[in-house]
């Protein structure tokens, strides 16, 4: 079983600024994953074509089985507000996270995850980028359980704020949330913290420890994948674990093969 995080940058590329399909399709393509979290995905945006991001990820992998949240309704950066139910939105720009399984889905849960209320500075990559102060948006877990050849397994896709301290907050929260779900539970995405803190503050084992930001020559781990101990014996061992270059983003995917 692969298992796969990866920060799309809504599927820009650092190269020339674009969000190009095809290119899109390339990069999820190499990562084989039987499941892949993404997160910064965009849906029916002008920025990245008015694509489904998350939909066009699972054609790519020719998974049966996706699902996208979105975290706000508009553009981060620019306009956005809260969604106020999980069908908020329709119609217009969301922006959020995505979770992709080969396997069967038994069922999803989404949690939500309310804003920093302070503003925080944070690099921003490309033309007009920079280090800007930024306003925190609400951040989201996608969580889905799944019916695998182990028997069955969660898996959770989320992104957490940049904001220090409060990061550190949500992710108690998600350890919270996931711990309702069947066991083995495994935790992928951009935690916008390092290993140590990330391991820390979980209790959680790291699968993999790689640096996967920035892109260009990877320094520091934001990116992770996170399993539960409780019946993590269930689970075949990690046998690979890799950060490939890729064509879009600023960040690197982490890619992990179990068995």
């Amino acid at each position: 079983m692969r298992l796969a995080t990866f920060n799309l940058l809504h599927g820009r590329s650092l190269t020339d600024g674009l969000v190009d399909p095809d290119r899109l399709t390339a990069a999820v393509t190499a990562l084989d994953a039987d499941v892949l979290a993404l997160q910064e995905v965009d849906r029916d945006q002008t920025r990245s074509g008015n694509l489904d991001i998350t939909a066009h990820a699972a054609r790519a992998l020719h998974a049966a089985h996706h699902r996208f949240a979105a975290a706000v309704v508009g553009t981060p950066g620019e306009q956005f507000r809260p969604l106020t139910h999980d069908d908020d939105g329709h119609g217009e720009p969301l922006y959020g996270v995505g979770l992709i399984s080969r396997h069967p889905v038994r069922s999803w849960h989404v949690t939500r995850l309310r804003a920093a209320p302070v503003r925080s500075p944070i690099y921003v990559p490309g033309p007009g980028g920079g280090l800007l102060l930024l306003r925190d948006e609400p951040r989201v877990v996608l969580a889905a359980v799944l019916d695998t050849p182990h028997g069955p397994l969660t898996v959770a896709a989320t992104h957490l704020s940049f904001v220090p301290g409060w990061n550190a907050w949500q992710l108690r929260r998600v350890v919270r949330a996931l711990r309702a779900l069947p066991a083995p539970r495994i935790l992928l995405g951009d935690l916008n913290l390092p290993a140590g803190a990330a391991a820390t503050l979980s209790r959680w084992r790291p699968l993999a420890r790689l640096a996967t930001y920035p892109a260009g020559q990877p320094r520091v781990q934001l990116d992770h994948i996170l399993a539960d101990p409780h019946h993590l014996d269930r689970l075949p061992p990690v046998t690979a674990a890799t950060t490939p270059p890729s064509t879009i983003s600023d960040h690197r995917p982490l890619v992990v093969d179990l068995g």
